[in-house]
């Protein structure tokens, strides 16, 4: 199949690329500024598409333009469908990356795609008014979306959880700050993400949404105490109060049933072997 995506230079995007061209496919970069409606158009028609994974975002909740969310992640989704749209010959697939954070601070876990979205931040909202716009476009468009629950894996920026932990790790770091260590999340693998996405294109039905996700929660501790297994090191672990939520939710995770009712079953890395991977690279 022959496959546009944008956002290829991001995390998830450079591992995404290597799977799909793994697997078989051609994969063709989207490189136009999302915010460049002409520059899109023609990008989108010379590259004739089968299939279009959109994954290009701002995705840092803590980025310092509020803005920024709203004009890459809703109106530049807006005119890259306006420019499928445009095309002699539409794709067969698009997927839309949403985000598991549109649940908010949702106190049921596991959380189910009939979970009302209750959105607590600029991503997470640009994100849900993404999805809402573009389900104007599906008797145009045969698009999907996905709501991927916390991954990780090689690349991904140190702001992030996991990565920092295995930055300081990797540097023999003396001690860490963080914040609330009992909390449960999904930490799953990058791997295991983009095989959903491949194999969702293959049966995801338009109009519908999935969360990709285990449904196998872990806590921040137990993280750091696999760390430590791994590497033989020890580290201090400071909580730094700055960091901790007074309204913490404890457990988040997902319900995979609908993705895998729809996909299959997936093998799933151990989060012993995606931390290795990452202490590797």
């Amino acid at each position: 199949m022959r496959l546009l995506v944008s956002g290829a230079a991001g995390f998830t995007g450079r591992h995404f690329v290597r799977s799909a061209v793994a697997a078989g496919h051609t994969v063709v970069v989207l490189r136009a500024d999302l915010s460049d409606r002409d520059g899109l158009e023609h990008e989108v028609l010379e590259a004739a598409p089968e299939a279009v994974v959109h994954l290009a975002a701002v995705s840092f909740v803590g980025h310092a333009d509020a803005g920024a969310f709203y004009k890459i992640n809703l109106l530049g989704t807006l005119n890259l469908l306006d420019s499928l749209v445009a095309l002699p010959q539409k794709p067969t697939r698009v997927l839309l990356a949403s985000s598991a954070n549109v649940y908010g601070d949702c106190r049921i876990s596991p959380i189910s795609e009939d979970q009302n979205p209750v959105p607590i931040n600029h991503y997470a909202t640009s994100k849900l008014a993404m999805e809402f716009m573009s389900k104007t476009y599906l008797d145009k468009l045969p698009l999907f979306f996905v709501r991927p629950f916390n991954y990780t894996g090689p690349g991904q920026s140190p702001s992030f959880l996991i990565p920092k932990l295995v930055k300081h790790f990797v540097a023999h770091a003396a001690s860490i700050e963080l914040g609330n260590l009992g909390v449960e999340r999904e930490f799953n693998d990058v791997r295991f993400v983009c095989e959903s996405y491949l194999r969702l294109l293959e049966t995801a039905a338009p109009g519908e949404t999935y969360n990709v996700c285990s449904g196998n929660p872990v806590s921040l501790l137990s993280v750091v105490d696999l760390l430590k297994t791994i590497t033989g090191q020890q580290m201090e672990i400071r909580v730094n109060p700055a960091f901790v939520r007074s309204n913490e939710i404890p457990r988040l995770c997902g319900d995979p049933a609908k993705l895998q009712h729809c996909i299959g079953a997936l093998q799933h890395p151990s989060l012993t072997d995606t931390l290795k991977w990452m202490l590797a690279n």
